[in-house]
């Protein structure tokens, strides 16, 4: 073989054993995102392993790859973003402070409103039996549903309607979370929350002062069922809007 093409031979062999570990797809990648998370104060192990095993570049435009392991919201077109991981990180974690997570060590049965681009959702499919998400805007929708392919989650069904309603068809959900704040919580999640259920989901803050994320409980006693309310701290997110485009 003329000594040419040993080389090229020799380079082509290199290339194909050249050590994993340095590119987007590698685990090293995203276990330094979830490092840092942990170092900001995410300390609940299910979710940092959850987070360390969805491939978050997949979900974003390639052009954006390079950000997708940083602690940024990035978009993901049509006036909508992708959550930084602090923040999915933070949401999942209080879910499983429910009282139903706690005794089933998962989150159950999941509702998600507003899909996006389907990384919350790939995350939520590590940690739930199953997880409905639903998408009111037909291009995230379907973005969505190739992006979930790609991962392989078979305990999702993604649902293309109006997240204000919820899904009635599946309820009662134990776990309920949303990717979008509006001015009030619409009664239909509260009416889909199983007993011992938590929904973690951002609002407006009284007096119209920004967002912050709010927790209710769904708690059964003596047979009544009651929703205690707790306020957190400030986020900002996409409006919560009706209707599907």
């Amino acid at each position: 073989m003329p000594q040419r093409h040993l080389r090229e031979a020799a380079q082509d062999a290199a290339r194909r054993s050249a050590p994993s570990g340095l590119g987007l797809d590698s685990a090293m990648v995203r276990q330094r995102m979830v490092s840092r998370l942990q170092q900001d104060g995410l300390r609940d192990e299910r979710v940092l392993q959850a987070l360390a095993g969805v491939y978050r570049h997949e979900f974003v435009d390639s052009a954006l790859g390079v950000q997708a392991y940083e602690d940024t919201s990035l978009p993901i077109g049509h006036g909508q973003t992708i959550s930084k991981p602090s923040v999915v990180g933070r949401m999942i974690a209080m879910l499983f402070g429910g009282a139903a997570a706690a005794q089933q060590a998962s989150l159950g049965r999941v509702l998600e409103i507003g899909t996006g681009c389907g990384y919350q959702a790939a995350v939520l499919a590590l940690l739930a039996k199953q997880v409905v998400s639903i998408e009111r805007l037909k291009p995230l929708h379907d973005k969505a549903r190739l992006n979930l392919a790609a991962a392989a989650r078979g305990n999702i069904r993604l649902v293309y309607g109006d997240g204000r309603l919820g899904f009635a068809g599946a309820a009662p959900f134990d776990s309920i979370i949303a990717a979008a704040g509006g001015e009030d919580l619409p009664q239909a999640w509260l009416d889909q929350l199983a007993p011992g259920g938590r929904l973690v989901a951002p609002m407006v803050a009284p007096g119209g002062r920004g967002q912050v994320l709010v927790v209710v409980d769904h708690l059964l006693e003596a047979g009544v069922s009651r929703f205690v309310r707790s306020e957190f701290e400030a986020v900002l997110f996409v409006p919560l809007k009706s209707g599907v485009m």
